[in-house]
């Protein structure tokens, strides 16, 4: 079992920067990819980012690529979203989300585990 906490979400403006956190419990953080998703009011769950188990491998959304970087520190079981550049339509609640699958994945169906979201508004 592992639990997911995340926090950093907040009011920012256009060409902002925000970092994300996302803290697991369990001891076997270290054995699972982690995911960044995202979802606006009125839209479906989207794909951000996922890292692998060592965070040696990364991939991310078109739509934030260049502008987001993830990474996580399994010492400290946590797995973190640098967001730079923001823009309005970042404007959305942010799941962290831990998946078996070694690189991650960008469906949400592979993910087991859920945080519960923190929320990031972009104004222009």
């Amino acid at each position: 079992q592992v639990q997911l906490v995340e926090s950093g979400g907040g009011l920012v403006q256009a060409g902002g920067s925000l970092r994300l956190s996302c803290a697991a419990s369990g001891r076997t953080f270290s054995s699972y990819a982690m995911g960044w998703f995202r979802q606006a009011p009125g839209k479906e769950r989207e794909f951000v980012a996922a890292i692998s188990w060592s965070g040696g491998s990364t991939y991310y959304a078109d739509s934030v690529k260049g502008r987001f970087t993830s990474s996580r520190d399994n010492a400290k079981n946590t797995v973190y979203l640098q967001m730079n550049s923001l823009k309005p339509e970042d404007t959305a609640v942010y799941y962290c989300a831990a998946s078996p699958i070694n690189g991650g994945s960008s469906w949400y169906t592979e993910y087991d585990y859920w945080g519960q979201g923190t929320q990031v508004t972009v104004s222009s």
